[in-house]
């Protein structure tokens, strides 16, 4: 029968999908005295498979598995059809399967859980997870966006799917504040630039979210008043620093709702990262505005 621990462990894999264990076991960390102790739950949720929800609760994706000295990494962990049986006869939430290839689904996993790790570190910050907004707003992450082609002046509608949403939840000294984000993780497998306004690229991605940000898109989308940023994470430096430009270049008087950031674990060989904590804390480059910490309001 699954634990309390074990419940949150589900439920923090069903709202950000898969994790290595150093996030799982820093989700518990108040729920347990022994890593070690800990660590080993963990194996046993994935060997044991006489439950009473038949199967075995957590898996160990095998992807990981496919790069140099993958036996020294730490272990990834996702859910199984036992631990959504079990998540669902809790009532708790239980995300579609996030679409796309599962590297970019583990950066953005690690992504949001490092943002809420960060945030259950303090007294003054909330975490407002994606299923929160969703089911507030009755709604998916697709909205319709309309872009003006920049070489022929043709107007199209193209669906925007951000990678993951959430909220921040500020409590200052007068009063509660609140900020919204729309993540997007960028492994450079995507065009800065293309001359076919169809195909996904850096540029398509920066007129979709003029429309969805400047025009409020996202207000009737997530029935939101609050403010709503774009969180841009790359991989490589160098792939930052062209982003930037072209940024620059199409927002003249400059951009302050597209942020920047570097985070490099996911590149080859790959190798499941800790959580980052300088995601909440650290700098965010911004194009012609100064940077931005996004735990400060």
């Amino acid at each position: 029968m699954p634990q309390p621990r074990d419940l949150l462990w589900f439920e923090k894999l069903a709202e950000h999908g898969p994790l290595p264990s150093s996030f799982l076991l820093a989700f518990a960390k108040d729920t347990h005295r022994s890593e070690k102790r800990a660590k080993e739950r963990l194996t046993d949720l994935f060997n044991e498979d006489r439950t009473p929800d038949k199967g075995a609760y957590l898996t160990r994706p095998l992807q990981q598995f496919r790069t140099i000295d993958a036996r020294y990494n730490q272990l990834v962990y996702d859910l199984s059809p036992a631990s959504m049986a079990a998540l669902k006869k809790s009532g708790s939430q239980i995300r579609p399967a996030q679409a796309g290839p599962w590297l970019h689904s583990l950066m953005v996993g690690c992504i949001t859980a490092s943002i809420e790790l960060a945030c259950l570190a303090r007294d003054d910050l909330n975490y407002i997870p994606q299923s929160k907004v969703l089911t507030r707003a009755e709604t998916s992450l697709q909205w319709p966006t309309e872009i003006c082609d920049p070489d022929s002046g043709a107007i199209y509608e193209k669906n925007l799917i951000p990678d993951a949403v959430f909220g921040l939840e500020y409590l200052t000294t007068s009063g509660k504040r609140y900020r919204f984000f729309a993540l997007e993780a960028d492994r450079a497998t995507e065009p800065l630039r293309s001359a076919e306004i169809h195909r996904k690229s850096f540029v398509r991605h920066l007129l979709q979210y003029e429309d969805y940000i400047v025009r409020d898109g996202y207000a009737a989308h997530l029935h939101l008043s609050a403010p709503m940023l774009v969180l841009n994470v790359t991989t490589v430096q160098n792939r930052l620093d062209k982003m930037l430009q072209l940024t620059a270049e199409h927002f003249a008087d400059g951009c302050n709702y597209q942020l920047f950031t570097l985070w490099d674990a996911f590149r080859n060989p790959f190798c499941p990262p800790s959580p980052n904590m300088d995601l909440l804390l650290g700098d965010w480059e911004r194009a012609g505005a100064s940077e931005l910490v996004i735990a400060q309001n």
